[in-house]
């Protein structure tokens, strides 16, 4: 009997202790149990990646996680591009390779036989080639450009003051230092926001890329975080709630796309214009050449006259 209480007391216990763990604040679909508390998260078939809920989980892992997600048939609700050097991930969301520090691998592949070589932002900087493509390093993003509107808001906006609310609702939703915040520019009839966030040349502590991939989730699909309260900026006594966002990437160095691998759609357009202006010169030249006959024959006929 005495066995029997102890088991049940050692149970209660163990109950007891997995319901204390707190949620994790700022990734929704962890499961924290333990003691203490461990919050893992799996990140791809055979990878569990242990999370610190007290910060903003790496990009390259919460990518890893929607995609382990999708192919599980979990929800993901994931959203489906300042310089002639900014570029926009057009690619969309792939399975990533991640370091253990949660930085991105320089080198991709999606677990393909196709690969490129992407930023610290994960957006591809790069042609795609095949599995034998060298990257010899991680580019840095020094520069996100954030392209937000707005829903209506009553009253006139100040520009200054919503530089200051932006920065401020940012530092509290995502820690983000405010400072780092720099060209703000406010356009109130179009409720367009373009703000500038820069970091030094060189500085590999600070992350952008994962700042700007949670505000993309609050803006575009649903919050990342446990709590799914929508990303507001409090001004004149209002919360103003964005309706879209842009990112625009620009790294320490420019990116080296080309024309070289075109899609087939792109190739398709490309070569029915180039017909159709071929076709369009050489009409308008057997037209011209034949008018220019009709007017000779014309003279022709009037010179007995």
């Amino acid at each position: 009997m005495k066995t029997w209480i102890a088991l049940f007391l050692a149970a209660f216990v163990a109950g007891a202790t997995a319901q204390s763990c707190p949620p994790c604040r700022t990734m929704k679909w962890a499961n924290c149990d333990g003691s203490p508390c461990v919050c893992p998260l799996p990140v791809s078939e055979n990878m569990t990646q242990t999370l610190d809920c007290d910060n903003l989980i790496p990009k390259c892992f919460l990518m890893g996680a929607e995609m382990y997600r999708a192919r599980k048939g979990l929800s993901t609700r994931s959203g489906t591009k300042p310089t002639e050097d900014a570029i926009v991930d057009n690619d969309g969301i792939y399975d990533p390779i991640c370091e253990n520090s949660g930085r991105f691998k320089a080198k991709q592949c999606n677990h393909t036989q196709e690969c490129w070589c992407v930023n610290s932002a994960g957006v591809r900087r790069t042609d795609k080639g095949d599995v034998n493509m060298k990257c010899d390093k991680l580019v840095e993003t020094f520069w996100i450009r954030l392209q937000l509107t707005h829903l209506p808001v009553s009253g006139q906006v100040d520009a200054t003051s919503l530089k200051t609310a932006l920065g401020s609702a940012m530092n509290a939703r995502y820690k983000f230092d405010a400072s780092l915040l720099q060209d703000f520019q406010y356009d109130p009839t179009a409720r367009m926001i373009l703000a500038d966030i820069k970091k030094p040349k060189g500085d590999r502590a600070i992350d952008l890329a994962t700042t700007a991939y949670y505000m993309e989730k609050d803006v575009k699909a649903l919050p990342l975080f446990t709590k799914q309260d929508n990303f507001t900026v409090p001004i004149n006594g209002q919360n103003m709630l964005m309706d879209s966002i842009l990112v625009y990437y620009v790294d320490e160095e420019p990116p080296t796309m080309t024309m070289r691998y075109l899609s087939g759609g792109i190739i398709a357009v490309i070569v029915v214009v180039v017909l159709a202006v071929v076709i369009g010169l050489l009409v308008l030249f057997f037209a011209r050449k034949r008018l220019t006959k009709y007017n000779k024959a014309q003279q022709r006929e009037m010179e007995p006259m």
